[in-house]
């Protein structure tokens, strides 16, 4: 039996391999029904000195889920306007849709730039106080928030991460460690309505977790094949 026998053999209880309903987690009660006529909406919160591969990496993943009959719409916005986003290595990104978190099921978080608090970056998004006051007021009953790298210490600063199992980039851990968050050393960590992951391609095994939480393994399965990726890691959830 090959690794992708095994991950078919050990779908998560209760997700449908059509990608037609869902879904099994800490939390599910409080998540989305996905149908054809309900997708899963996930918005990719952008801002200047992103990580390209933070967020182009989910992005890749759950535009393939679609792409492949998945009930899932993904767009990129902004708390800033609609304005294209400059990464951290100079890519530019967009058009880049405005910040609507009540049309969202799941809000992704990318990192970037977490040392530089004099540029655009995380450390820079955190000392200005305007997406972390975001986050904190879109958080809901329903709304999955998710973060790759260092936009865990985004939603950290958003006060979502004290007492809870996630994780980050390694060389952010002890500072959400500070912050009370409680490290959980895998891959992705999901939480329910709280799901991070650790280091900059992990947003590719972020967005193939989602996958197979909201639409089912196969679907995942069936993207890892296209992408060429085996997801690397250990998924941890309750």
């Amino acid at each position: 039996m090959d690794r992708r026998d095994v991950l078919r053999a050990t779908v998560v209880a209760g997700a449908a391999a059509s990608g037609a309903a869902v879904l099994s987690s800490a939390g599910a009660s409080a998540s989305p029904a996905v149908t054809t006529d309900r997708p899963l909406r996930v918005q990719v919160l952008m801002y200047d000195g992103v990580e390209e591969m933070d967020a182009i990496g989910p992005i890749e993943v759950l535009g393939l889920a679609k792409g492949m009959g998945g009930a899932i719409t993904t767009s990129m916005v902004t708390v800033d306007g609609d304005l294209p986003i400059t990464g951290f290595h100079g890519t530019e990104m967009g058009p880049v849709g405005r910040w609507a978190p009540r049309g969202a099921d799941v809000l992704l978080v990318p990192g970037g730039g977490y040392r530089r608090v004099d540029a655009p970056g995380v450390a820079y998004e955190i000392q200005r106080g305007v997406i972390p006051a975001a986050i904190a007021a879109a958080r809901r009953r329903g709304l999955t928030l998710a973060a790759v790298c260092t936009g865990t210490m985004l939603l950290s600063a958003a006060g979502l991460t004290a007492g809870r199992p996630c994780i980050t980039h390694h060389g952010a851990v002890e500072d959400l460690r500070a912050r009370g968050g409680l490290i959980t050393e895998a891959r992705v960590v999901d939480d329910g309505d709280l799901v991070t992951a650790g280091g900059i391609t992990s947003g590719l095994d972020l967005g193939l977790w989602l996958v197979e939480r909201f639409l089912g393994a196969d679907l995942a399965v069936r993207i890892e094949k296209v992408l060429e990726y085996q997801r690397r890691g250990t998924v941890w959830h309750r």
